[in-house]
């Protein structure tokens, strides 16, 4: 698994496609990522995706998943 704790506020999300999922608004836990529900692709709502999606962290959030597979498979935050 990827380091988690890497994960920092703003920091872009991509897909394996290099396309952008959103933008990290903050961990939950170690197990999920919040995006923010300012980003433009967010609908107005925060998403929940989960950190075992993550593939690596660098100056991104690159996941395994295809940007659109993420986004149709994102849990929309209540």
């Amino acid at each position: 698994m990827a380091d988690i704790k890497a994960i920092k506020e703003h920091m872009e999300v991509v897909g394996s496609d290099g396309a952008h999922v959103g933008t990290v608004d903050y961990l939950e836990g170690d197990s999920r990522i919040k995006l923010t529900k300012s980003d433009p692709l967010s609908g107005g709502q925060h998403h929940l995706i989960p950190a075992d999606w993550v593939d690596k962290v660098d100056n991104k959030v690159h996941l395994k998943k295809a940007a659109k597979e993420a986004q149709a498979q994102w849990q929309t935050a209540a």
